[in-house]
């Protein structure tokens, strides 16, 4: 039998303040509750992957933290100050960077282009014009990407020519620029090879290594294990798991997800 689990993801002593905090969230669809009094925390420099099978309430969970939705019930904290979102472009002025499974990028514009998108550095021309400073938006690219140790030859490409990695990887950038407090990642590692999956792995313990916490949705078990400190496990919008990813297995894991052994 599989029953809940959790584990505290910090020892008990632990005075840190999580950069995330959720209380009793809830949200409902008509008479569907897609999400029912979930509470959890997200530390500084931690990766946690939520986990759960189609309908479990992640990507409703998600939408509330990344201000999609607001929650009918409940409180959601950013470092102990509770927030109201009323769109994406609100949490992300509060340092929440959702990179979604599609990478919402601009094919046809290049990497630094789409860094900086809605939000471009302008110069005067003359004193008095003023103008997008494609220059600076090149230099910045350049160096947010070397502090995340990518390689992508010639900035100026469109994005459609890069590969799913580099694109994932630009995504990542365009977050870090813009000091991102929090990283939602959907699915990072959907339609990439393995070679690209490895460096999508890297780049998350290198957003570790900067204390941003990410969170990860996916269903691939190797990035769940590869990645995740730990695992917050959600079925029929409950949660129903909180553990460290290494005190369990994914067999374990699988069970929990989709109630194997429940009477």
């Amino acid at each position: 039998t599989v029953e809940t689990m959790e584990t505290t993801s910090m020892p008990a002593d632990d005075q840190r303040t999580p950069i995330l905090r959720l209380d009793n969230v809830t949200k409902r669809f008509g008479g569907l509750t897609a999400v029912n009094q979930v509470s959890l925390q997200i530390y500084p420099g931690e990766v946690v992957a939520l986990g759960g099978d189609n309908g479990a309430g992640k990507s409703t969970l998600i939408k509330m933290i990344s201000g999609v939705y607001k929650p009918d019930d409940g409180h959601i904290f950013l470092e102990d100050r509770e927030i109201t979102m009323t769109s994406p472009m609100e949490a992300r002025s509060l340092g929440i960077e959702t990179i979604y499974q599609d990478l919402a990028l601009c094919e046809n514009l290049d990497a630094s282009v789409n860094i900086f998108l809605g939000r471009e550095p302008s110069r005067r021309l003359l004193g008095i014009f003023k103008q997008v400073d494609r220059g600076k938006m090149l230099s910045e690219s350049q160096s947010v990407l070397n502090r995340l140790d990518i390689r992508i030859p010639n900035l100026k490409r469109p994005i459609r020519e890069m590969s799913g990695g580099q694109r994932q990887a630009v995504a990542i950038a365009r977050a870090v620029y813009w000091n991102a407090r929090l990283v939602i990642m959907d699915e990072p590692t959907a339609a990439l090879g393995v070679p690209e999956q490895r460096k999508v792995h890297e780049l998350v313990r290198t957003l570790k290594q900067q204390n941003v916490p990410v969170i990860i949705i996916s269903h691939n078990m190797q990035d769940i294990f590869a990645s995740a400190d730990r695992i917050i496990v959600m079925r029929r919008g409950l949660k129903v798991g909180d553990v460290l990813a290494k005190d369990i297995d994914g067999d374990w894991l699988v069970g929990l997800m989709v109630g194997a052994g429940e009477a």
